[in-house]
């Protein structure tokens, strides 16, 4: 009796979402509130396995408000650099408690990764792209490993590189949704008084964009929110959303002396 035809494995890498697949979510939504938007993905279940992305910053409440209200057991993924100022910490455990967040995670760096490469802490000091590298961008990745997409609270105004953010994008294969892409300032702050929403703590002291202490300044009249970010750097992003700035090799005068051989 012959024996049946061997099966070969196939292993599926096709993405989970597609370009199309976004479009389309893009001409379904237009126009529609982000409320309601959110409330009709999460029932239909139109991302798949989704989790919501915040750094619990200044303007985090209004996102996780929206969240909340559509569905409190969405998972919500705070990544901990062990470097966040202590403001932070106690204003995601409030927000977590006054929204009824049922699924709150942290992600944090691997203790063998920080020893291997910044083992004294300073490495913000002089390689913030490194820095942002291990303490927020490999977390992040494993803490997306088992989604199928994930929603960010980006906002078009914040910096000149959010310009024109779609509500729904795909990102290595992940389904990336702005449901605030194009919210404006005024209209974050419409959401805080209506709802009556807690404040970082640190806003009222010029911080208008907070992220790690080390890399965090005060926002000075007329700046672009995100000007206390990496200030003094040419780096715009910790590289969740965008790739990190990239390295740019020094030019070399030929010509110049300094740079001609010894023999």
């Amino acid at each position: 009796m012959a024996e049946p035809a061997r099966q070969i494995d196939i292993i599926d890498a096709r993405p989970t979402f597609t370009q199309q697949q976004a479009d389309a979510l893009n001409a379904r939504f237009e126009g529609v509130d982000a409320l309601t938007m959110l409330k009709a993905v999460f029932a239909e279940k139109l991302a798949g396995h989704v989790g919501v992305v915040s750094s619990f910053g200044a303007e985090s409440a209004v996102l996780l408000d929206l969240v909340a209200k559509a569905d409190p057991g969405i998972p919500v993924i705070f990544v901990d650099t062990l470097k966040m100022f202590a403001e932070t910490l106690h204003y995601r455990d409030l927000l977590v408690k006054r929204f009824g967040l049922t699924d709150s995670r942290i992600v944090a760096p691997r203790p063998e990764t920080l020893a291997a490469k910044d083992e004294t802490g300073l490495r913000w000091s002089y390689d913030p792209d490194g820095c942002c590298d291990i303490r927020k961008v490999e977390p992040m990745k494993r803490a997306k490993d088992g989604l199928d997409a994930w929603i960010s609270g980006r906002k078009a105004f914040q910096a000149s590189t959010r310009k024109n953010l779609p509500r729904f994008e795909v990102e290595d294969g992940k389904l990336k949704i702005n449901p605030l892409g194009d919210w404006t300032k005024d209209d974050l702050e419409a959401w805080f008084i209506a709802h009556d929403l807690p404040r970082h703590p640190l806003e009222a002291q010029g911080y208008l964009s907070i992220g790690c202490e080390p890399c965090t300044s005060k926002v000075m009249p007329g700046e672009d929110p995100r000007a206390g970010r990496w200030r003094g750097w040419d780096k715009v992003e910790c590289g969740i959303h965008s790739p990190v700035s990239p390295i740019v090799s020094p030019t070399v005068d030929p010509d110049d002396p300094a740079n001609l051989p010894v023999f």
